[in-house]
């Protein structure tokens, strides 16, 4: 049944906060980036601190809390926690040694798919929260106003060479053949949010008024196009990218924690947040990311030694076969997060701490 704050998640000054604050400070850092930018609009070191390690990768460990630091979930479904880490090391071992780039470049399409589905997902619960998950046309209207507004930027990317990469550079495939399909697309595009857009008014004059699913599709549109059609740098890409990803995934997973910490206050993380709160939830997660992107970058990367240590350097510590293990193995935290993000948060999954923390 749905709680009393109504279509919300968690209320509305909180909603438009995770929300729309993440998508107006990456939309701000956009504005600021010929100041704030590297040379020829490159991340620079702060940067990837703040954003790449703060926010991404910290966003990855959040998961744990839904996983790995709960035993009883883990006694729950062995199979899935043991083996979705073993796939996905011997998926990346196989792509790796057919070559470097199809490696990169098949976590680059995974990493894509997560992030759309992720923005699926948060309009999806709040068509929930205001009760129009049975109605196939809000839900056809509704994912469909998601994908252009993610896919049409891919789209762009794809037809017309970008600055920037997911990745590393030519993960993604470059087809600029698809760039006669760009007019047809771009209506399509407008023709779209257009609809979303008038069944939103139409739903209003009827007394529903979605403002929290609307701020996720608005911001999705905008973010997703500044970061990748409107402008044309490794910096605004990263900010308009990652911020309105991960500030609302760690979000949603502090509510989780602290709701489960009810149910089963002896796990690992219901111990962590009843012992210190939402700044030990989010230390762990800190410390967690920069241990692992220290890894990288010592061993593989050699980009950041002001972060790390060492010396920058384009030359290769391990040897390339050393390297086809230790990349795809360094890998398995993202890949398995990506994985087990298309699973745990399924309907059928919904335990009583996760429909608590969606705001039911």
């Amino acid at each position: 049944m749905p709680a009393a704050n109504g279509p919300w998640l968690w209320g509305p000054r909180v909603d438009l906060a995770v929300f729309g604050g993440s998508a107006a400070l990456s939309l701000a850092l956009v504005a600021l980036a010929p100041r704030l930018a590297g040379e020829g609009g490159a991340l620079p070191t702060w940067g990837f601190l703040l954003f790449v390690i703060v926010v991404d990768v910290a966003h990855v460990y959040s998961t744990l809390f839904r996983t790995y630091f709960d035993t009883s979930e883990l006694r729950r479904r062995p199979l899935l926690y043991a083996g979705v880490p073993l796939a996905c090391f011997l998926c990346g071992l196989g792509l790796h040694a057919v070559s470097r780039e199809w490696f990169w470049r098949g976590l680059a399409y995974v990493a894509l798919l997560h992030f759309v589905r992720q923005q699926v997902g948060w309009v999806a619960i709040y068509r929930a929260r205001a009760g129009l998950s049975k109605k196939l046309v809000d839900r056809v209207i509704d994912d469909a106003a998601v994908y252009v507004a993610t896919l049409y930027p891919v789209l762009v990317w794809h037809a017309t060479p970008r600055s920037f990469s997911w990745f590393l550079p030519g993960d993604f495939v470059e087809a600029p053949a698809l760039a006669p399909l760009l007019p047809a697309a771009s209506v399509l595009y407008a023709a779209v949010l257009a609809v979303y857009a008038m069944r939103a008014v139409m739903l209003a004059l009827q007394g529903s008024v979605q403002l929290g699913k609307h701020v996720v599709v608005i911001t999705t549109a905008a973010t997703w196009y500044i970061g990748i059609v409107a402008t044309d740098s490794d910096f605004t890409f990263t900010v308009a990218n990652v911020i309105v990803h991960g500030v609302p995934y760690v979000a949603f997973l502090w509510f989780y924690a602290r709701e489960r910490a009810r149910d089963q206050p002896l796990a690992l993380g219901s111990r962590l947040v009843l012992r210190g709160g939402l700044a030990l939830f989010y230390g762990v997660l800190l410390a967690i990311a920069f241990f692992e992107e220290m890894i990288w970058d010592r061993l593989v990367w050699h980009a950041h030694p002001q972060l790390f240590g060492g010396v920058a350097s384009d030359e290769a510590l391990l040897s390339a076969g050393i390297t086809a293990v230790v990349v795809p193995l360094l890998a398995v935290p993202q890949a398995t997060h990506y994985v087990l993000d298309a699973v745990i948060w399924r309907r059928g999954e919904t335990g009583r701490a996760q429909a608590r923390a969606m705001g039911f």
